[in-house]
This record gives C-alpha cells, structure tokens and sequence, in this order.
C-alpha cells in the first residue's frame, strides 16, 4: 500500500509541476497573466492542510491498532521464506 501512495503522490507531483510549468510558460508569452502570490498562497494552504490531515491520523497508530496482528504474523512468515531461500 505504501508503495503505491508513493507512487500516486509522484504522479499527481509530475502533473502539478507540469501544470504551473505551463501556466508560466503562458505569461511568458504574454499570453496569460497570472497572479502568482494568490497561486502560492493556495498552493500552500494546500500543502498544509494535507500535511496536518496525516497528522492528526498517525499512520503508524492506525496500523499497529488496526492491523498489528495480521501485520506481524505476515511480516515473520515473509521473513522466514526470506530466511530459508537465503
């Protein structure tokens, strides 16, 4: 699951980067204009807003209250495979 949120997050990252680059591109050209200081203002409200979601929902307390037996039995049995094909 971890390696897919990272995954999710670098795309949306690539597509947001894209996007702004775009938008820059725009004004450089006098084709836009934009006012950037509303733009990083969202931007960052944003960024934080996510930030304490992640904060207040402790992941790790999420998966050890949630999952810390199924976790734990599937973490020893992948380390004893792991163990023996070594």
């Amino acid at each position: 699951m971890g390696y897919a949120l990272k995954k999710i997050v670098k795309v949306i990252a690539v597509v947001v980067g894209l996007f702004l680059a775009g938008l820059a591109y725009l004004q450089y050209q006098q084709i836009a204009s934009f006012n950037w200081d509303k733009i990083e203002a969202t931007t960052s409200t944003i960024a934080n807003t996510t930030t304490n979601t992640f904060n207040d929902y402790s992941i790790e307390t999420l998966a050890t209250t949630n999952l810390g037996i199924p976790l734990a039995s599937g973490m020893s049995a992948g380390f004893a495979i792991g163990f023996m094909k070594g």
